[in-house]
């Protein structure tokens, strides 16, 4: 519906650029000829003007602009301003008599037909060249709102398969931690690993079922991400210090999904722990207003990393989501020092 409609105005935009075109020549030509002359002269000169600046407009500009081909255009345009030009002046000419010239342009009552159409062919070409430039203006704006567009509809392309891609990233990686915990733990612990399955199914429920969307309600992504705290809280024991905080206003709040999961991932992946001390992990979600802050920290030291080859993939994940999904919208802070490692994230939810 709004296609056609741009069509219709596009269109009564082009009738009314040449009835005032076409008027603006009458009112011009009526001071000098009488009623009939003046009009036949303007309906020439419209119609000539209609067929090559369409011609050139319609046909040979959408072709240049497809093709690359601007400078074979310009001698295209060159010829039709000059074919115009010829027109006009053939029509002034054939409308003008010997008293007429005598009349208005007495320098040249003594020039012949061939020289007087060569003066009125000369003249003829500054307005043969606005009647062209203004019809391939409009037919310029036109194009270039269509390329604009499929240039934007090409980028949502693109930066749709690139989320998915590092979205993609995070599932797997996930299902098959979590199951090779629950498979270590069946083997000691059949009861904690049956509480810990139930857990995963919430959280396998969730990104088969709620994922696939662009935006998720912020209750839904937050009760995922507690769930996955809470696997992981449960996998490790009395091994990790585990804290939260989790203070949400408004849960109908969109937020697109699995956004923050590599920075769990990556907080229980690469806490350390000194011997004879607890590492910990202690994570803080705050939401108020429009705004979301998500901070997390853990136990860090070099001398105890656990070398990865994956290393920091999430974090990469997570920078590159936000700049294309929160662009100008997030903040991204991270700091390490020797003995924590914390990164806060706060999105603009609005």
């Amino acid at each position: 519906m709004k296609a056609k409609n741009k069509v219709q105005f596009h269109w009564i935009f082009i009738v009314f650029f040449w009835f005032i075109l076409g008027t603006t020549i009458w009112a011009q030509m009526i001071e000098d000829y009488d009623f009939l002359d003046a009009t036949y002269q303007v309906i020439l000169v419209l119609l000539c003007s209609i067929i090559l600046g369409h011609f050139l407009s319609d046909i040979l500009l959408p072709k240049a602009l497809r093709k690359n081909k601007m400078q074979l255009f310009a001698i295209q345009a060159l010829f039709i301003v000059l074919l115009l030009s010829f027109c006009l002046a053939l029509i002034y000419t054939a409308f003008s008599d010997v008293s007429f010239r005598t009349r208005l342009y007495p320098e040249e009552a003594d020039m012949t037909s061939l020289q007087f159409l060569w003066a009125r062919f000369c003249g003829s070409v500054p307005a043969a060249i606005l009647i062209n430039g203004t019809a391939c203006g409009i037919r310029f704006y036109q194009e270039h709102n269509v390329i604009e567009k499929n240039h934007a509809q090409l980028q949502q392309v693109h930066l749709e398969a690139q989320i998915k891609i590092l979205q993609d990233q995070i599932n797997p990686h996930l299902m098959f931690n979590v199951l090779n915990h629950i498979h270590i733990l069946m083997q000691s612990n059949v009861k904690l690993a049956s509480d810990l399955l139930i857990q995963f199914s919430d959280i396998l429920r969730y990104q088969l079922y709620e994922c696939n969307k662009e935006y998720v309600s912020l209750y839904l992504e937050i009760k995922y991400l507690k769930d996955l705290v809470s696997v992981e809280k449960t996998r490790w024991g009395d091994e990790l210090e585990v804290e939260t905080n989790w203070n949400i206003q408004d849960g109908q709040l969109q937020i697109v999904p699995l956004l923050l999961v590599p920075l769990i991932e990556n907080a229980f992946k690469h806490v350390s722990r000194l011997p004879n001390q607890k590492g910990y992990v202690h994570l803080s979600c705050e939401q108020e207003n429009k705004q979301l802050v998500f901070k997390i920290e853990n136990s860090y030291t070099e001398q105890y990393k656990i070398p990865s080859k994956s290393q920091g993939l999430g974090l990469e994940n997570v920078k590159k989501r936000l700049a294309i999904q929160y662009p100008n919208r997030h903040e991204l802070r991270i700091n390490k020092t020797d003995s924590d490692f914390t990164v806060e994230v706060a999105l603009d939810l609005n």
